[in-house]
């Protein structure tokens, strides 16, 4: 149903009438569509954060790469080192062995 309001104003001289209808009319509704730049934001953001994870992931990977290198290389300098041991102890013992046994 409408609703009609009249208002009549007068100074003397100028005679003023508004008249204001409500029709209880619908609702407007507005939307708003954006550019689509925030979702190319997150996308970046989104694609630097992979990449710099895998940078860390491949540095990580990289360094454990180089200890185990680091860990072959010593057992083997050890290894190296033992068999030395065994030979200069296997001729210590032979000459011990000849210096003791008569001709």
């Amino acid at each position: 149903m409408a609703i009609e309001r009249v208002t009549e104003r007068s100074d003397g001289q100028t005679t003023e009438r508004v008249i204001e209808r409500d029709v209880g009319g619908g609702t407007t509704y507005v939307e708003k569509g954006g550019s689509g730049f925030g979702g190319i934001m997150v996308g970046v953001a989104v694609l630097a954060m992979v990449a710099i994870v895998a940078f860390f992931l491949l540095q990580a990977n990289r360094n454990d790469a180089l200890q185990t290198q680091a860990v072959t290389s010593a057992a083997s300098s050890v290894a190296d080192s033992a068999a030395t041991a065994a030979e200069g102890v296997s001729t210590a013992a032979t000459k011990a062995a000849d210096a003791v046994t008569p001709n």
